[in-house]
């Protein structure tokens, strides 16, 4: 079996990546109990990248409101 590599590193490339999972198994290129472990594998890639992007956003917004506190 040849390797496979998937890109994950934003959300887009985790939908990307979801995409060909689901049309290898529908063509029968992926044993079902492998294209399951992946799919599993993403939503946990997603769910992390979701976890550090609100992490940033808060970020932000709380330098923006020290900036805001300050300037009074």
């Amino acid at each position: 079996m040849s390797r496979l590599r998937i890109k994950t590193k934003t959300a887009t490339d985790v939908r990307k990546a979801l995409s060909r999972i689901n049309n290898m198994l529908l063509n029968g290129e992926i044993e079902p109990k492998t294209a399951n472990a992946i799919i599993y594998s993403c939503n946990s890639i997603l769910t992390s990248i979701r976890v550090d992007d609100q992490e940033s956003r808060i970020e932000y917004l709380e330098g923006l409101l020290n900036e805001i506190q300050e300037a009074k």
